[in-house]
């Protein structure tokens, strides 16, 4: 008979492709848990793992096997939920991946109330660029993401939460200061300043400048960065300028304010939301950070009709 343990130790070992780490990272000893992951093969008289590989693969029927046992590990933890939702029971773990382009701006303002409303949940949160997110999610070593959409991925759930303006921040020298009339035209040039590969928002941007017919070809990106503050200090000491979410602006001085401009000839968005798996069990927990996140969010910001939504896939 197959158990919910041997199911456990299969999944950590497709998590870590190692039988070492699964085995650090579920308690036991690694003889332990090679000898259960044995046992499953013999009794079902079929290979999960490649062990000729390095590092080890799982097979055809791995695959498949290991996908299911995903699944019913989740719906088996959805029984604890259905008892803590009857007890009115507001607790447990929920792993957040929040990308760098949101989190200094949306994290600080909602994390803190969530985290005092519901003292019982024990919130870990990692920073990590969205295609991270979206496999520490597929391989359940975080609960939900906070990231711009759409993903456009069948096993993953979106929930928008808002839709932020894609604003220009410019030298404050920049001849932009004394156009009446900016377009998108205007930001597809040498002197624009973008994030590093791996950034959705360096991808929107890019998008973006291919609207009307410009094509990211023309960009000579002569610098990447890792973080919008980044950027904003060099277009600050160097000139140029660069793209900003509209949540970065809530915080900034009334100086740096000042070099910050929106298009005219149309208001680029974002699509911010929750992601999680189609299997996620803790829907509550979701729902309850839902709530929290669109309470501190302006409800301008809520609505979707104000803009036309950039995407970067």
């Amino acid at each position: 008979m197959i158990t919910l343990t041997q199911l456990e130790y299969v999944v950590a070992v497709d998590t870590y492709r190692h039988f070492g780490k699964a085995a650090e990272a579920c308690f036991i000893t690694q003889p332990t848990l090679s000898m259960q992951i044995k046992k499953l093969e013999e009794d079902m008289e079929i290979i999960i793992f490649d062990r000729s590989k390095q590092p080890l693969i799982p097979t055809d029927i791995g695959v498949r096997i290991i996908e299911q046992a995903r699944v019913v590990l989740k719906q088996a933890d959805e029984i604890n939920n259905i008892v803590k939702d009857h007890k009115n029971q507001v607790s447990g773990m929920l792993r957040i991946g929040i990308i760098p382009t949101l989190a200094p701006y949306l994290l600080p303002i909602f994390i803190g109330a969530y985290k005092k409303k519901y003292p019982n949940i024990f919130i870990k949160v990692v920073e990590a660029t969205t295609e991270n997110i979206v496999q520490l999610i597929n391989k359940d070593l975080i609960d939900v993401g906070i990231l711009v959409t759409p993903l456009k991925e069948e096993k993953i759930i979106e929930k928008p939460v808002f839709y932020e303006e894609m604003l220009i921040y410019a030298n404050a020298n920049h001849k932009l200061h004394t156009q009446k009339e900016i377009t998108v035209k205007d930001i597809a040039t040498p002197e624009i300043w973008l994030l590093s590969d791996g950034h959705c928002f360096r991808d929107q941007v890019v998008n973006l400048c291919s609207y009307l017919g410009t094509t990211d070809s023309q960009l000579p990106f002569h610098f990447e960065a890792g973080s919008l503050e980044t950027l904003m200090n060099i277009v600050d000491r160097e000139g140029g300028l660069t793209l900003i979410p509209e949540l970065a602006k809530a915080t900034m001085s009334q100086k740096r304010a000042y070099n910050v401009m929106s298009f005219t000839n149309m208001k680029p968005l974002r699509e911010v939301s929750l992601v999680y798996s189609r299997h996620f069990a803790k829907h509550k927990l979701i729902n309850l950070l839902l709530n929290e996140m669109r309470e501190v969010v302006p409800k301008e910001l809520q609505d979707p009709s104000r803009g036309t939504i950039v995407e970067w896939k």
